[in-house]
């Protein structure tokens, strides 16, 4: 069996819409991996990486993406981010574990998703899109219905405790008529069908063999998804630039190094006095 950290895309001709479908298990792994979270943060988490992912495939450029869930529950933030290359790091931030996985025991009732692309080339761009929903999968359908007046419908699943998450997309192409609609629905029904352990244990292959083999599906090369930390020594010593020289001095002074831990994937970086000679002499303004 091949690697199911893989994104998949393939499309309908006939029908006129496109389709996705990732599957996560090592890089999903790698982004709890220390992290203990509670069992629905750990859910979330897998949820919005597959999402990310689909994303990521879908929205056409090269450079970085952020995805983001704010709220006012007990998990206050979930990010996502990463490069259209599908190298993804992710985190939570939480006061409580959530009643359940629920979307609102979790972000709460004021909830709201931000969608950040920065290309290397061309303007940075920001979506919104409210929690308004009860699955994250709706809220995702609904941002492309109004965004892009692209019918879409989207899958997420995610088990914190085999830890492992899928997704699966379907999207009618842009520039085609409402008649299309019909094709789109057929192909949504079929896709229903698809139980979580199949996503979770079966190749791409069998999978849309399973789901599709009465239609003409033309599936395209797959991408490899990883999970993949930006977090670098130099990081850690700009962000400690923005500190007052006083305060490091101060914690230099009682603890002999200061040490900044990344918050994705845990790693420690720890620095003395000779580490920040040059920071410290460095005139603040």
């Amino acid at each position: 069996m091949t690697s199911l950290d893989q994104l998949n895309r393939y499309i309908f001709d006939q029908l006129n819409v496109r389709g996705e479908l990732v599957q996560l298990q090592e890089s999903y792994r790698s982004m709890l991996k220390n992290h203990n979270y509670p069992e629905p943060i750990a859910h979330i988490i897998g949820e919005l990486f597959a999402a990310t992912s689909l994303l990521t495939a879908t929205l056409k450029f090269e450079g970085d993406i952020a995805v983001q869930i704010q709220g006012n529950g007990p998990v206050s933030y979930v990010a996502i981010n990463g490069t259209n290359k599908q190298a993804l790091r992710g985190v939570a931030r939480y006061t409580a574990e959530p009643a359940s996985a629920a979307l609102k025991d979790i972000i709460g009732d004021k909830g709201y998703m931000v969608i950040t692309i920065t290309p290397i080339k061309g303007e940075r761009y920001q979506g919104v899109v409210a929690l308004e929903k009860e699955t994250l999968s709706a809220c995702l359908e609904d941002y492309f219905r109004q965004s892009e007046q692209l019918d879409t419908h989207i899958w997420l699943f995610a088990d914190a405790n085999q830890q492992k998450a899928a997704g699966m997309f379907l999207q009618v192409l842009p520039g085609h008529s409402d008649d299309i609609e019909v094709g789109l629905d057929h192909l949504a029904q079929l896709t229903q069908t698809i139980k979580q352990e199949e996503l979770f244990t079966l190749d791409a292959q069998d999978i849309l063999y399973r789901l599709y083999h009465q239609e003409d599906v033309k599936l395209f090369e797959p991408s490899t998804v990883t999970f993949k930390c930006t977090c670098s020594q130099e990081k850690s010593l700009n962000a400690l630039a923005s500190i007052e020289k006083s305060e490091l001095q101060q914690i230099l002074q009682e603890e002999g190094h200061i040490a900044v831990k990344c918050e994705y994937c845990l790693t420690d970086y720890k620095f003395d006095e000779h580490n920040l000679a040059e920071l410290l002499d460095k005139p603040q303004h």
